[in-house]
């Protein structure tokens, strides 16, 4: 019996849920009821909002009154400088209280950074909040009438206030249910369709981020959705399906518990036993309460091994997915009608199921870190209250919402009502020496969850990365096969063994995509999930992370053949057009279809009339698109189940950019150098520049040792330091008109790279990032044709070098003729160049590149390198699977008995291991005791301790008094002074502080600021209308001191932390900002300004920044006299007279110079976005070309719908002697069509990099789009 359930309605019937729904689609009293309900738990929403909100605004309005009275700041102007001459420093007229206009203030600012208990006070300001400017320089005077100029007492910036993680509860939802509408009595049909969507949107929390889900999950892992508002899933029991291995608790498979964790410690760490890993033996073995010396009685590591591989009834552990040892069947053409394929059989495959993988993930602990169900990361701009669409994980990405879509239209398997859900996967797979000589080599399968967080799946030791499968290479004795055949040359017998390493690529792929995946890819597999329920999980491959020539490989496509890019069908001719508006378009309209009937007819020729590989009947039965007679397996298996293998493949910024296209530039900026007159001289100033690049944090930066020119054995991140510090050393080196296009290029560069690498995107940075790779392709064609053109440019002496190596192995044994360096010029025509253009759709459809980075899978190779010395050097892919297969059964048995491993990280989305509260932090021990007065005496006729104890005392009358940035003209008394109590005139000294700091992407880390080597800092500007959001200052002295005020009333000790720092001003005729493509430019404050030194509340640091000296300004003494100082550390005499800010330093520090960072404090980004005004994003469907400066008017508008208009097809094409040039790295092969054997794919840099002759751009004058 079933009854309708709403107040005043009496049907009931014996009948199904079916006949229910009937009802309630005509019943008044259903409807009216729903409508109530919905209006009462809106109302409930509403109330409890208004409440919440009461208390704020009164305490708003009451700060807003008393701070409408404060005058305001204006400080003194910045300094000109240029040569070795700088002109007196004068002061701007303060701000008085009067009725000006110009009086009004952030009600924040007139409370001091102790006073400010909320850390959203930026989130209420004043609606008539002041304007800024654009740049930092030439402050006006805003008085209403001329007053006699006032000298300034103190330089104050604004209170800092980072946002902070807040826990409030996430209660607002909207769910959207159509309805099919009421119809009139006599139009009514018996059976009406509803359609239900339950949609669930969280609330927008403090920093304005909810989650739009477009089916209501079951389960969340971060807890950021309550219980309550969770769909209900049914658990079902199903019978048959074991899906816990058999593991137990420690100290299995062990004797006992000593031997557990000594066995631990030894599969567990680095293999080299360092410090950290005896004293880790020590902590978590000897010093264990269970430890027992006479458990190792007769010890034996090799018994204790063999345990671990087997159990004690001597037969294997077993789990279902370990690996699995198969021989590969490959069929090599014979070149002949009569005689039949040769069948050849590559033995030593090791792979483990992936259908058991995704079990056994299902089923480890990560598994509550896995998001279920995908949605949309929307963000409400807390700035200006506009909404937008993040773009940060593969499971809040449009691919993945789109697989679920498809997954909910797909029908049901017959008596199975469990929730579908999908398992995202992720690939990477990249071949890599294992030793530093010799030829070990290993290429593995990583296979990676986007179900996790890519925070953690990017931690090496996160044990999310699981290990797959080995690739075995073809063998050398193949080579015996082909040369017994007949009728080939060598020409064909090297494209014969290319065909042949597809086909065991492609062959061992058959293998992975086996029946039971291809049949839980259709039906899923029932899993039990973390929460104890039972789901029907779907297996979903998005992506596929690999280098270039491992590309080509997936998508069956010739190695730089005509059409070179494995995911369009864009001519290689035509990647120089890069940005222009036909090749976006191409990118779109021309993306690659597999046609397989072209493949088996090709492949006929090939195997059933002896055609060759590479003959003109198997390339005319191809067709145009570089493709190759091998079977694709992804398409062949999964194409007919929605699979793209074209789309997955995925850009990979690490090779494509850093060790691709932006180290071409370098190396020719380099061959530039040499170029010039002097241009021995010119690189070794570069390199000598490079040597004295102050570094940064931990790692950010490096000490640039060798010579940078040389480029020995660097590695991506060398290549990204390069680029973060290149604009002022190549400064001044070039002559002046090139040189300005160089400096430009550079920070576009720079500007691009930052963007492309976020690690959380909203649609204003993704349109920021088209607008930057617009303006960054017009600046490479400019360089290639303004600069480029101007030179005659040769190859580095590294290169000669290595081309000669190459022609001795070419000519086996005969040494080569000595030739003169070969011609190089800029060549764009590369698909790494080409690759820059999908950068912006592949982040709108998978998230932001570091989520599918091939640095995971580089970084995963150190575990494989660190097994490979603990092998006997035999059968290596098989012991490298033996050691990998012990660390997972350690993990599995530490996770049965809650034993926490010292190298395993958490997977959740949590934030560092760093305060999530605290804004610095400074120790407070009294080691080092000061004397003030005696360190005076010390450094009595030192400008940088000047009215040292006077600006102390100012300093802690205004924080103690809780003053104001509005007191910054005042002057305290004597009197006040002598009310300063400082116990024994000491203070006390600490040589580091650590600043936390809530990044763009809402993860919180840290600068440690230390006066000898990291003391530069970054605050708010202080200034009424600034031009520059920010301060700079270079930290002198850390202390912290117990004071309190002798003012009549009752002691109260207080203890403070200060900093002693030397202010730096930015220069007033330099030109910066994304607008003129320049860094700031900022020069110490000249020794005679009141406000050269004074002490910093630590609480007003937004975080530390990175200053490279201004080599082309030269050093000097115009800012501080000539000799030792104490703001002189090393014992220089003189100062660089200016400085570059490192803008680039980081993603996040990039971001502070925009307004887009999400988890940035909105005071600080309104400062920002009024400084940079309208001119930081045009609009998205702009055409018109933007111009970098006024060098770029020679260029000509062209409509955009001539494109290509009387242009012959062959203008744009490059020719065969063009492409003789290619470039190779060391160990890359010389055939620049296809390689010869897997060693390319080893490389971390391809050589599809060619160089030659060009013509002249045909594509300079188009717009672009």
């Amino acid at each position: 019996m079933v009854i309708c359930g709403a107040r005043g309605c009496s049907w009931e019937r014996a009948t199904d849920n079916r006949g229910l729904n009937r009802h309630r689609a005509s019943c008044n009293f259903f409807k009216r009821s729903s409508v109530l309900a919905s209006q009462k738990r809106l109302q409930r929403a509403r109330d409890a909002t208004l409440t919440s909100l009461l208390p704020k605004l009164s305490t708003d309005s009451d700060v807003s009154q008393v701070s409408h009275e404060q005058p305001t700041y204006n400080p003194p102007p910045k300094y000109t400088k240029f040569g070795a001459h700088r002109g007196p420093t004068t002061c701007n007229p303060l701000l008085r209280p009067g009725p000006s206009a110009d009086h009004t203030s952030f009600a924040a600012l007139s409370l001091s950074s102790s006073e400010s208990q909320s850390p959203f006070n930026d989130l209420d300001l004043a609606e008539n909040d002041v304007d800024i400017a654009m740049s930092f320089s030439d402050c006006l005077h805003h008085s209403a009438a001329p007053e006699e100029p006032a000298i300034h007492r103190r330089r104050i910036p604004r209170p800092f206030n980072d946002i902070e993680d807040s826990d409030e509860p996430l209660n607002h939802f909207n769910i959207v249910q159509v309805e099919a509408p009421s119809l009139p009595a006599k139009s009514r049909i018996q059976r009406v369709l509803l359609t239900l969507r339950d949609t669930l949107q969280t609330a927008f929390n403090s920093f304005g981020l909810a989650r739009l889900y477009p089916r209501r999950p079951s389960f969340e892992p971060n807890k950021f959705i309550p219980s309550s508002l969770l769909a209900n899933s049914c658990p079902t029991i199903v019978q048959g399906i074991n899906f816990a291995s058999k593991v137990l608790p420690p100290p299995f498979p062990f004797p006992n518990i000593t031997i557990y964790r000594l066995m631990t410690w030894m599969n567990s760490g680095s293999h080299q036993k360092s410090e950290n890993e005896v004293q880790r033996l020590v902590k978590d073995v000897m010093q264990a309460d269970d430890f027992d010396i006479k458990h190792l009685e007769q010890f034996s590591v090799r018994r204790s091994l063999r345990e671990l591989d087997r159990d004690e009834g001597g037969e294997k552990i077993s789990f279902p997915d370990d690996w699995i040892e198969t021989s590969v069947t490959i069929n090599i053409p014979t070149k002949s009608k009569e005689e039949d394929a040769k069948a050849y059989t590559i033995p030593g495959f090791h792979y483990r199921p992936l259908v058991e993988v995704i079990r056994a993930a299902f089923a480890d602990v990560q598994a509550g870190a896995f998001h279920l169900l995908p949605f949309k990361r929307l963000w409400k701009d807390p700035l200006d209250g506009h909404q937008e669409r993040l773009f940060d994980e593969l499971y809040a990405s449009d691919v993945w919402l789109e697989a679920q879509d498809n997954l909910q239209k797909l029908p049901k398997e017959p008596g199975c009502s469990l929730e579908r859900v999908i398992a995202g996967l992720m690939f990477f797979s990249d071949a890599t020496h294992l030793a530093n000589f010799g030829t070990a080599k290993a290429w593995p399968l990583y296979l990676y969850f986007g179900n996790l967080t890519k925070y953690a799946r990017s931690l090496p030791q996160s044990g999310a990365c699981h290990l797959v499968g080995f690739f075995p290479s073809l063998p050398d004795s193949v080579k015996d096969i082909l040369s017994g055949l007949t009728r080939i040359s060598k020409t064909g017998m090297a494209s014969l063994h290319t065909h042949c390493r597809r086909e065991l690529f492609h062959s061992c792929w058959e293998h992975l995509l086996d029946e039971d995946f291809i049949h839980a890819y259709r039906h899923g597999i029932v899993l039990k999930c973390a929460d104890g329920v039972f789901r029907r999980v779907f297996p979903r491959i998005f992506t596929y992370s690999a280098d270039y020539p491992e590309k080509v490989l997936i998508a069956t496509v010739k190695d730089m053949g005509a059409c070179a890019c494995p995911r369009c069908f864009t001519p290689k001719s035509l990647f120089s057009s890069l940005g222009l508006l036909q090749d976006m378009k191409n990118r779109v309209t021309k993306l690659r279809v597999y046609t397989m009937i072209n493949v088996i007819r090709a492949r006929e020729f090939i195997y059933k009339r002896g055609n060759t590989v590479d003959g003109s009947k198997v390339r005319l039965t191809l067709g145009e698109g570089s493709w190759v007679p091998t079977v694709n397996k992804f398409v062949e298996k999964l194409g007919s189940l929605g699979l793209d293998p074209f789309r997955m493949l995925v850009v990979d910024f690490m090779h494509e950019c850093e060790l691709g296209t932006w180290k071409a530039l370098f190396t020719h900026l380099i061959r530039l150098l040499y170029a010039l007159p002097t241009g021995s001289q010119l690189v070794a100033i570069l390199d000598s520049r490079f040597r004295e690049v102050p570094t940064f944090g931990n790692g950010v930066i490096r000490k640039f040792a060798n010579n940078t020119s040389e480029m020995k054995k660097l590695a991506a991140r060398d290549f990204e330091d390069i680029l973060q510090c290149a604009i002022p050393v190549f400064e001044g080196l070039f002559p002046p008109d090139h040189d300005t296009i160089v400096q430009t290029l550079l920070y576009r560069f720079a500007q691009w790279h930052a963007l492309a690498k976020l690690r959380i995107h909203s649609e204003s940075t993704v349109n920021f990032l088209e607008e930057t790779f617009k303006k960054l392709t017009q600046m490479l064609r400019k360089f290639r044709r303004a600069t480029c053109a101007a030179f005659s440019t040769t190859e580095l002496p590294k290169e000669k070098a290595a081309r000669q190596r190459k022609l001795a192995q070419r000519s086996e044994g005969n040494p080569p003729e000595s030739s003169g360096a070969k011609t190089k010029t800029f060549n764009m025509n590369t698909y790494k160049f080409h690759a820059m253009g999908d950068y912006m759709r592949t982040i709108r459809l998978f998230g932001s590149t570091d989520s599918f980075t091939t640095q995971m899978g580089e970084l995963a190779h150190r575990a494989l390198k660190a097994f490979y010395p603990l092998t006997s050097k035999l059968d290596t892919p098989a012991q490298l699977a033996k050691h990998e297969r012990r660390r997972r059964v350690l993990r599995r048995v530490a996770e049965a008995g809650g034993v926490s491993t010292s190298d395993t990280q958490s997977p959740a989305d949590a934030s560092p291991s760093v305060p999530s509260v605290k804004h610095h932090y400074i120790a407070t021990n009294q080691s080092n005791p000061v004397n003030v007065f005696a360190f005076i005496g010390e450094h009595d006729d030192d400008p940088a301790v000047k009215n040292f104890m006077p600006k102390l005392k100012d300093h802690i009358l205004y924080r103690l008094r809780k003053l104001g940035i509005s007191h910054c003209d005042h002057t305290f008394t004597d009197e006040e002074h002598n009310s300063v109590i400082i116990p024994n005139n000491t203070i006390y000294s600490v040589q580091t502080m650590q600043v936390y700091y809530t990044t763009y992407d809402l993860r919180r880390e840290y600068d440690t600021i230390n006066p000898r080597t990291h003391a530069d800092v970054i605050v708010l500007s202080g200034e009424t209308t600034p031009r520059h959001p920010y301060w700079y200052a270079r930290t002198l002295g850390i202390y912290h001191v117990e004071t309190w005020l002798n003012d009549g009333g009752p002691p109260v000790k207080q203890h403070l932390e200060l900093l002693w720092v030397r202010w730096l001003a930015p220069l007033q005729e330099h030109r910066s900002g994304i607008k003129h493509a320049r860094l700031p430019k900022v020069a110490f404050v000249e020794e005679a300004d009141p406000d050269a030194f004074g002490f910093l509340d630590p609480n007003q640091i937004v975080r530390g920044t990175h200053l490279i000296p201004a080599f082309a300004s030269g050093r000097g003494i115009s800012s501080l006299r000539h000799g030792k100082s104490w703001s002189r550390p090393g014992g220089e005499l003189d100062d660089w007279e200016a400085f570059y800010v490192g803008i680039f330093l980081d993603r996040d520090m990039f971001m502070r110079y925009t307004y887009f960072g999400v988890g940035h404090p909105v005071a600080q980004r309104r400062i920002t976005r009024d400084c940079l005004g309208s001119d930081l994003v045009a609009p998205v469907n702009a055409m018109d070309v933007v111009r970098e400066d006024d060098a770029d008017q020679d260029e000509v508008d062209v409509n955009h719908e001539a494109y290509g208009d009387g242009e012959e097809e062959g203008d744009n094409e490059i020719n065969d002697e063009e492409l003789e040039d290619e470039e190779l790295e060391d160990e890359e092969l010389e055939d620049e069509e296809e390689p010869e054997d897997e060693e390319e794919l080893e490389d971390e840099d391809e050589g599809e990099e060619e160089e030659g002759e060009e013509d002249e751009d045909p594509f300079d004058d188009h717009l672009s789009f």
